[in-house]
Order: structure tokens, then sequence, then C-alpha cells
């Protein structure tokens, strides 16, 4: 009896408790349409700075991307404040990411001074798509699920390449550069330059975005306990991972450019060497036939 009785009680509570749920989500009883769910989730918020009519637009992206910025630089104040004799935690933990991104650098090809002028914009850019993608954890929707956002990124990126490769090579060094292994890879080396930044941005993009709608998901079908186990790797790790490689590639492309240049560079001048010996070797028997 007291069997039946349980069997029963716990019927009637399975059907309540899906009751309520379905009242919330509208899951169970499918009154919840999933896709619409989502679509509403990908789709921007679209509004005009108040005070300015219809004439300045004004994006959930862009608003987000002001308060994973003003994040990064209080973090960064945070984690590079005043340094002590005694190093503390923060202290030794910024130091540590510091010498990695010296390693880094260094195996790029970059030497010591080349990596001391890279280094601080590589970290701000890690430090600000850091707290553009964790903010994710936070059920605010990332700004590198706007797909302008991930261009405008991979755009300064391969700008800030360019720049500093002329920086550390000179003009010459830079166009010398892509001769490298040799003459007929130029117009392969040009392409590359407009191959970089669009993989920088669908990387970027396609993960953050993938992310996004599979937590999305989640939170539709399974909105208690699937959540907050997965969103440890997808909005956290994954978020963290996709500005670290973001961060690698850039330097491995300024790197790239630098160890092509003085590669090209050496050839160069092993092959005007080989010339002027050749021409020593062969002065003196021209002497001899015209004497």
């Amino acid at each position: 009896m007291s069997i039946v009785l349980a069997a029963s009680w716990g019927a009637q509570f399975w059907e309540a408790f899906k009751e309520e749920l379905s009242e919330v989500f509208g899951v169970f009883t499918g009154k919840a349409n999933i896709g619409e769910e989502i679509r509403g989730a990908i789709l921007q918020w679209r509004g005009y700075i108040p005070g300015t009519g219809e004439r300045i637009p004004i994006t959930d992206a862009i608003i987000v991307t002001w308060v994973a910025m003003l994040v990064g630089i209080l973090l960064f104040c945070w984690m590079g404040g005043k340094k002590e004799r005694i190093p503390t935690k923060r202290q030794a933990v910024m130091e540590s990411l510091i010498n990695i991104l010296f390693g880094v650098c260094k195996d790029y090809g970059l030497n010591e001074e080349q990596s001391e002028k890279v280094i601080p914009m590589i970290g701000s850019i890690g430090i600000f798509l850091i707290s553009c993608n964790v903010i994710s954890i936070f059920h605010i929707p990332p700004p590198a699920k706007n797909i302008a956002f991930p261009f405008a990124m991979a755009l300064f990126a391969i700008f800030y390449v360019i720049f500093m490769s002329i920086r550390f090579v000179g003009v010459k060094g830079f166009f010398r550069s892509f001769t490298d292994p040799m003459g007929f890879m130029v117009p392969f080396k040009i392409i590359d330059f407009f191959i970089k930044p669009i993989s920088l941005a669908l990387r970027l993009f396609g993960n953050v975005f993938g992310a996004f709608i599979l937590m999305e998901f989640l939170s539709i079908v399974c909105p208690i306990i699937a959540p907050g186990a997965f969103s440890l790797w997808f909005d956290l790790m994954d978020g963290v991972l996709q500005a670290v490689v973001f961060c690698y590639l850039t330097t491995s492309y300024i790197g790239e450019v630098v160890e092509s240049a003085h590669a090209t560079k050496e050839r160069n001048e092993e092959k005007a060497k080989q010339k002027a010996q050749k021409q020593e070797q062969a002065a003196p028997q021209e002497a001899e036939h015209a004497a």
C-alpha cells in the first residue's frame, strides 16, 4: 500500500514539476519555439543615442564592448599595480604572463628589443578580447557574435602587423620578405595578407558564435543544471582560448615577416659576396689575357 501511495505521490510531484517548468520555460509542453528563442538571442538590439534622434545608431555589441573595455582596464590596473619588493600573488601572475609573452615573441623570431615593443599591444588585445568573450558567462551576448566585431579586430591586427613589421625591418625589408624563399612567391604573399584577417575574423566569430548558440540552446532545453556545467568551458575557457589564439597568430605574423626579411637579406648578401669573390678570382686571369 505504501509503495502505491509513494508511486502516486511521485507521479503527482513530477506532473506538477513539469507544469511549473513549462509555465516558466515552455519547453516540456512544446509551447516554446526553440528556433524563435535562439533567433531572438542572435539578433542584436539596435537603438539610437538619446538626444541624437536617428542619426547616431548604437547596438548591444557596442554597449557590451564598452563595458568589457572598462572591465579590462580595471583588471589591468589592478594586476599591474604598484610593484612590491616582495612580489604579491597578482604581481607574480602579471610577471609570469609577461614572461610567457616574451617567450612567444622569441619563438617567432623577435629579439628582446622588438619583443618589448610588441608585448604591450599584444597584451592589451588579449585582455580586451578575454573581457569581451568571457562576459557571456553572465548571460550577456558577447560582441564577437556580431560579425562586424571580429572583422574590425582582424583588420586592426593586420594593420598593426604591417606597421610593426615596417618599423622593425623597414619598407624595403617588408617588401623584401615577399620574395622569401623565391621570387615567384610574391603573388601568394600578397594574397596571404588578405587571407590572414579573414582567417582571424572567422576563427574568432565561429568559435564565439557557436558557443553562444549552444549555451542559448542548453538554457532553453535544460535550464537548471546543464548551462552552469557547460558554461565553464564554452563561456569561460573557450573565450580565453580564442583570445590567446588571436594574440599568438598576430605575433606569429609579425615574426614571419621579420624572419623572411632577414633571410632574404642574408641570401642577397651571400650572393653579392660570392659574386665579388668570382670577380676577384677572374681579375688576374683577365689581366694575363690583356698582357
